[in-house]
């Protein structure tokens, strides 16, 4: 949601919550919008009329977890999913190619993880223990909500100082998933993930104009 939707979200959850004759506090909706920020306000107002009508949950006023559980899934589910993107990238982007996905936990687990060029080279062998690592560790962020990961995973190539320095543009990231989310990802990343924090340069920005989304298998 945007913070202009404020209001908005404080009306929709203050009309639900008397329909179950219940009031709606100041900390109750810096609950809500902070589980709910992430997502479309029309995503949440679909999500609580679905609730309503549950012939069995429906009884009762919803809970945070309940809608949040609607919208996202379980965090295996939400973990699962990650790593089947993850794992196509592997393949159609490749170590060489800088990649930034939809979802920042990915890039947060894949630092953790050793970086994007040695995740793309595991051995088939060790893959599926990397594949418990990942979901594991993909589990562990989503559940922190608030954490610091790199903009872009770099490929297997020089070191972004030396393109600066020279005043050649990065090269362009690969977006997997949705575009609009992935260019988020990147503008509200850290440049060097958990150890630098730093604001996107402008011509990171322009180079996206011409970035080329991945198109995943379904």
């Amino acid at each position: 949601m945007r913070v202009e939707q404020t209001e908005a979200f404080t009306d929709l959850l203050t009309d639900v919550m008397a329909y179950y004759g219940k009031d709606v506090s100041t900390f109750m909706v810096d609950v809500w919008w902070g589980a709910c920020a992430n997502f479309e306000f029309e995503q949440i107002s679909t999500a609580l009329q679905r609730h309503a009508t549950d012939p069995d949950r429906g009884q009762f006023a919803p809970k945070v977890a309940d809608i949040v559980k609607v919208l996202a899934g379980t965090t295996t589910d939400r973990a699962a999913l990650a790593w089947g993107k993850t794992l196509e990238a592997m393949t159609s982007v490749g170590a060489y190619t800088d990649v930034v996905f939809d979802d920042p936990a990915i890039h947060a687990v894949i630092e953790d993880l050793g970086g994007w060029p040695k995740v793309c080279r595991t051995d088939l062998k060790e893959l599926s223990f990397l594949q418990h690592r990942f979901q594991e560790s993909h589990r562990a962020y989503t559940g922190r909500g608030q954490f610091e990961y790199q903009r872009r995973l770099a490929g297997d190539r020089s070191p972004d100082f030396e393109f600066t320095s020279r005043g050649i543009p990065l090269p362009r990231p690969a977006l997997v998933g949705d575009q609009a989310k992935a260019i988020s990802v990147l503008k509200n990343g850290n440049q060097a993930g958990k150890t630098l924090i730093s604001t996107l340069p402008a011509h990171a920005m322009r180079l996206l104009a011409n970035a080329q989304p991945v198109e995943l298998r379904a």
